[in-house]
């Protein structure tokens, strides 16, 4: 059954509409929050047809994933009651805990890392919100753990051209359910770890 290239196949028609930049800052903003598909998908065509843009279209994906960082944090301060039965439906209660006392902990290093993690950055800026992460390393650290996704998708875009891209599109499926797999792995071993202790 294939899953995620469909997905991936519709961010490609998605980055050829003429209001693509407009769409892409708002995949940003929603995947920040509830979306499952990163904004990456849409970001590599778009950089791909008009090289010469990619870093404006990678800002208007950080500045999408960055407002919709602020909702999640208000939703993990505010409200994490009301969002907790969500992620345990997800699978993500456990490791939820688990993040939640690192960020408490090292807030603007997780967050630093968090970016090139299986783990959607949502649950991240979740937790930030649920111990009260000061605001400015929150920021901080959002800004640099997902800005380096963004402008390396960029990079790699402008300095690959096609056959980056290419190759993204030929492993979209293998890439999705590779990340899904090692998303379950993180959170098999963090259940294992939390029932030894």
């Amino acid at each position: 059954m294939k899953l995620f290239e469909p997905l991936y196949l519709r961010a490609m028609q998605w980055a050829r509409h003429r209001h693509a930049p407009s769409l892409l800052t708002a995949l940003s903003f929603l995947e920040a929050i509830v979306f499952p598909i990163p904004p990456e998908v849409m970001l590599a065509p778009m950089c791909l047809a008009q090289p010469k843009r990619g870093w404006f279209f990678a800002t208007l994906s950080l500045l999408g994933s960055m407002l919709g960082m602020f909702v999640a944090y208000a939703i993990g301060y505010y409200a994490i009651e009301m969002v907790m039965p969500w992620l345990e439906r997800l699978g993500y209660a456990a490791q939820f805990e688990d993040i939640k006392h690192q960020a408490a902990a090292n807030g603007f290093w997780l967050l630093l890392i968090a970016g090139f993690t299986p783990v959607p950055f949502k649950i991240f800026t979740l937790a930030s919100g649920a111990v009260g992460m000061p605001m400015l390393p929150f920021v901080a650290g959002a800004l640099i753990g997902r800005g380096k996704r963004v402008y390396l998708v960029a990079a790699a875009i402008r300095w690959g051209g096609a056959r980056a891209e290419a190759l993204l599109h030929r492993y979209a499926e293998r890439i999705g359910w590779l990340a899904l797999l090692a998303l379950l792995l993180l959170v098999g071993v963090l259940w294992w770890r939390g029932g030894s202790t």
